[in-house]
């Protein structure tokens, strides 16, 4: 069954649509290994006392196959855009995905 799962996730990733080159930097150094990657730009609120501030962040979805270390510090090239991970990312229940949190640098 998690074949099929398997499946899925990598058709969704390799969808022109959703998914889309990317290079990862293990520890931010090095030539980097193409990955396919979905990212989501959901703006973060922080509350600082009395004031709020949005902190404009991405979600980065990749997939385990592809970058199994990947770990907060990594920097993710989109185009010619450069974000490092911030915090550890979560996986998936199937250990298929890695949802990953960085900042443009």
């Amino acid at each position: 069954m998690i074949d099929a799962f398997a499946s899925a996730i990598d058709a969704l990733f390799a969808d022109p649509n959703i998914g889309e080159d990317a290079l990862w930097k293990a520890g931010g150094v090095g030539a980097g290994v193409a990955v396919r990657i979905i990212c989501k730009s959901p703006d973060r609120m922080a509350e600082f006392g009395e004031s709020r501030a949005v902190l404009p962040t991405i979600g980065i979805d990749i997939r385990r196959s592809q970058a199994a270390t990947i770990t907060e510090g990594d920097l993710i090239l989109i185009g010619t855009e450069t974000y490092r991970i911030i915090g550890e990312p979560m996986g998936d229940a199937l250990g298929l995905v890695s949802a990953c949190e960085a900042v443009k640098v």
